[in-house]
């Protein structure tokens, strides 16, 4: 047992029993709650959103996990995932970048980081919330623990978010799982053409309310709202950029409004989000209608 725990304190890890008074009190609740989850940093006992979706997501589905990420972290929420590729890292990321707090529950031991080149992820995120596991050191990251650690991604978040999946992700059993428990579960729409489209869409078909903009999940968990952004924010550059009644590319917004690409990127994911622009097929942008009357 001794040398359990040295080794855990190596690592950086803890052992936190059910019945300690630092266990997550949403874990507590669960109908099948672990017995303890091995920690690494600190669980904050506040608002939390899972957001979950596909491995393989495609761009848009990254783009949009990393604002929403951002955007609910800046708004004092703790983004919770599974360090998984595609939308999880994502949804980690953004919340990472504007110095939020995030939670990864892991489907390996505390010594398996999955998927390897995850490495600085995990500590990233150790360093600005937790890593948690139910699994002992040594255990590899076997496929029936993914759907076992779900429950808990589920249970840790009052509103679950799924972004992108197709018809057998798992992000659907974690829909499945919070709804069990109570939890809000929300969807991302997505094109008819996709067939990682196929989960959320058929969520919101359900039910679920879509998610447009991270004010959405934001009123459902009953947070008041987004920091206010600065006065002089150039989404309106942007839009006038944008001629009436045509589009424009990403590179000739930028150019016109005089702001970094990098920007403009993250603006026009936002503005579309929010219904104010429309991305076409060829990857520019257009006004939406009710943007572009005068």
């Amino acid at each position: 047992m001794e040398r359990g725990r040295a080794t855990l304190a190596a690592l950086g890890w803890r052992w936190v029993s059910c019945r300690d008074a630092d266990f997550p009190t949403s874990l507590a609740a669960l109908s099948d709650p672990p017995l303890g989850v091995f920690c690494r940093g600190s669980w904050w006992q506040g608002p939390a959103v899972a957001l979950v979706g596909s491995r393989h997501a495609s761009a848009y589905g990254r783009e949009v996990a990393e604002y929403l990420g951002g955007e609910l972290a800046r708004a004092g929420v703790c983004v919770v995932s599974g360090m998984a590729r595609g939308v999880d890292a994502a949804a980690h990321r953004g919340a990472l970048a504007v110095g939020g707090r995030t939670a990864a529950v892991w489907g390996s031991g505390p010594d398996r980081v999955y998927p390897r080149e995850h490495a600085q992820l995990a500590q990233e995120i150790a360093e600005h919330g937790c890593l948690l596991t139910e699994y002992p050191p040594g255990s590899p990251p076997l496929a029936h623990h993914f759907p076992e650690r779900n429950r808990l991604i589920a249970g840790l978040a009052q509103v679950v978010v799924v972004v992108e999946a197709d018809e057998r992700s798992g992000a659907l059993i974690t829909a499945r799982l919070a709804l069990d428990e109570g939890r809000d579960v929300m969807a991302v729409p997505g094109s008819v053409f996709s067939r990682l489209s196929t989960g959320p869409n058929g969520l919101i078909r359900a039910g679920a309310a879509p998610v447009l903009g991270a004010s959405d999940v934001l009123q459902a968990l009953g947070v008041t709202g987004l920091p206010s952004r600065p006065t002089d924010e150039p989404a309106d550059e942007l839009l006038a950029a944008i001629p009436r009644g045509g589009s424009a590319t990403p590179d000739a917004i930028a150019a016109a409004a005089g702001r970094p690409i990098a920007e403009v990127l993250d603006l026009l994911l936002r503005l579309e989000l929010e219904g104010a622009v429309v991305r076409e097929a060829d990857g520019s942008y257009r006004r939406a209608r009710v943007h572009g009357a005068s």
